[in-house]
């Protein structure tokens, strides 16, 4: 008789337990709540108004942590992580997380191994490396035991976008969705990708305010519904593209992509541009987007002139500013070994790092300044007047020849020919027909 007694207390009591355990967990989360609202009220009024606290996403819900995860820690009862990662947010958006983790910005983080890196740390030093480089790349998080909340302060904040997580992860959902608000207004805005894609190497959101894309958004930004859940251009909003409208959001064929590469047919970032892996299917769905507005003739218009900037930079100064660079190093004729320890490493890197990106960008969005004056015009100045003389005074055979036989073809001929001479190609129009090949892009070419 006595074990069916216990068996029969252990059904009533089990239950009364496990409620009473969730009960207890609850006023613990609850706990968030009231101090974050006392001690932080910023946060608590971001969070008491975003959608999460709509979906009765908690901060537990984004904090939860188990005990053995490097950067848990002990807080009011609840392991918990300051850090959420990607992965933390792809308990619910699995779908954003995947898309995330195969772009280019989760990789972000992978400049601590680049050239701008070393440029940062060696001419600079590792306080602007923190500050700088890893507010926008994202740096490698990391842990410090002693520290209350687990992460070094060497290393938090920071939402760069290829931040390096404890985790595994790669990025910061938080690098365009602010917490804790997570405004897709925010999130829309061109503002939102302009904490990192201006300046003199990737100046995206000048060249967007100078573009006629700019102007529009400028004078009809409150009229583009940039709150609503549904976002279709051409639909829902019509007056003027925001930086995500054409890299992310949704048109009446695509859905919304949290990769930010997958509409891009060029890799304009490199000394020499790189058509992407998948660049036609690329460009078809960003013309996609541009017929939500525009015309298939008038897309089509656009892509051979922003075609033909690419391959006139690329043909005419980036491959041969790389090959004669390429001659230099091979023969070890720059005289200190040492990354930009000589004046011609430095002029090279501006050449394509600066001023051959901003000529692309430019192009890319439509922006005639951007294009020309802080582009073309200060690769062709730094090329001839800069680059070339000071390549000349190494004195490398090789590099020479090759410099003298690039000046008797027909793009850089005008260098060596009086005025005269030039101006009567000019007119004849031969000059022009020697760069229509370029209008046309790699995937087209015979």
């Amino acid at each position: 008789m006595r074990p069916l007694i216990v068996f029969l207390l252990l059904l009533i009591v089990s239950p009364l337990t496990s409620f009473a355990a969730e009960e207890s967990a609850e006023k613990l989360k609850g706990k968030c709540m009231t101090c974050h609202k006392r001690e932080s009220s910023g946060l608590y009024q971001q969070w008491s108004n975003s959608a999460h606290k709509g979906a009765n996403v908690t901060c537990y819900s984004c904090h939860e942590a188990k005990k053995d995860e490097p950067d848990a820690f002990l807080h009011e009862g609840m392991w918990i992580a300051t850090l959420v990662t990607p992965k933390d947010c792809g308990k619910c958006h699995e779908k954003e997380e995947k898309q995330v983790a195969g772009s280019h910005h989760a990789k972000a983080g992978e400049i601590l191994a680049s050239l701008d890196n070393y440029l940062a740390g060696v001419a600079g030093g590792l306080p602007v490396v923190i500050a700088g480089c890893e507010g926008c790349h994202g740096g490698k998080m990391e842990i410090d035991p002693k520290s209350p909340n687990k992460l070094s302060l060497r290393s938090w904040p920071n939402s760069g976008i290829g931040r390096i997580n404890p985790d595994g992860s790669k990025g910061a959902c938080n690098a365009c969705h602010s917490r804790h608000s997570f405004s897709k207004k925010q999130a829309r805005n061109p503002e939102n990708c302009g904490k990192c894609h201006l300046g003199p190497d990737h100046p995206q959101k000048e060249v967007y305010e100078e573009s006629k894309h700019g102007i529009a958004f400028r004078a009809h930004k409150d009229k583009l519904n940039m709150e609503k859940d549904k976002w279709v251009v051409g639909v829902d909003y019509y007056q003027a593209p925001t930086c995500a409208t054409c890299h992310m959001s949704a048109t009446s064929k695509q859905k919304v992509t949290h990769d930010v590469g997958d509409r891009l047919s060029w890799n304009l970032r490199p000394p020499v541009s790189k058509p992407k892996e998948n660049s036609k299917a690329n460009r078809e769905k960003m013309m996609d987007v541009c017929q939500a507005c525009h015309g298939k003739r008038f897309a089509d218009g656009f892509y051979r002139q922003f075609d033909g900037v690419v391959n006139l930079y690329d043909e005419k100064f980036g491959k041969p500013a790389k090959e004669i660079f390429a001659i230099l190093k091979k023969n070890k004729s720059l005289k200190n070994q040492a990354s930009f320890s000589n004046d011609v490493e430095w002029l090279y890197w501006e050449l394509w790092h600066h001023e051959g990106r901003r000529a692309r960008h430019g192009a890319a969005m439509m922006a005639p300044d951007y294009t020309w004056w802080h582009g073309i015009y200060e690769v062709a100045k730094h090329f001839y007047m800069k680059y070339i003389p000071a390549v000349r005074k190494l004195d490398d055979k090789e590099a020479n020849a090759y410099i003298d036989k690039l000046l008797e073809s027909d793009w850089h001929k005008w260098f060596k020919n009086s005025s005269k001479e030039t101006q009567d190609a000019l007119k004849s129009g031969a000059t022009a027909k020697s760069y229509e090949g370029l209008f046309v892009p790699p995937w087209e070419r015979k």
